[in-house]
């Protein structure tokens, strides 16, 4: 078998713990833990993803956590600190902190949507993508 038939497979896949489940993001409460800065997160069993939206002049304070994170730019841009190096980041642009690697990011006049992803998922995150799960299906 070659790495695209295994990597394709369903040969040895197990079987499944849950069923799976399609999300409409805007149906998620955005939440808003700085001014400016709105979180829609989606929480799986082993990861979580967070749809990040920043309004103009928006800042996420420098930090650090326990958690691996990759930080997806889908729309706009921001200037992105990442262990002391900043860049502006725009769509397509990725950056990936392991953990307690300090980051942070602000926006300038423009907006700017990004997708983080958390493994394990961010525990700050857990209860509230918690809450939002029935909101956020789609039938």
């Amino acid at each position: 078998m070659d790495s695209s038939q295994q990597h394709f497979s369903t040969e040895g896949a197990g079987t499944p713990a849950k069923t799976g489940r399609f999300v409409d993001v805007q149906a998620i409460k955005a939440l808003e833990m700085v001014p400016g800065l709105h979180f829609r997160p989606v929480l799986g069993d082993g990861l979580i993803i967070n749809v990040v939206s920043y309004e103009p002049n928006s800042v996420a304070p420098m930090h650090s956590h326990a958690e691996e994170q990759i930080v997806i730019v889908t729309e706009g841009e921001f200037e992105f600190t990442l262990d002391g190096v900043t860049r502006t980041m725009k769509a397509g642009d990725v950056a990936v902190i392991p953990s307690w690697v300090p980051h942070g990011a602000r926006t300038l006049d423009n907006t700017c949507t990004e997708i983080d992803v958390f493994t394990p998922p961010r525990a700050t995150l857990i209860d509230y993508a918690a809450g939002q799960v029935e909101q956020s299906k789609v039938d």
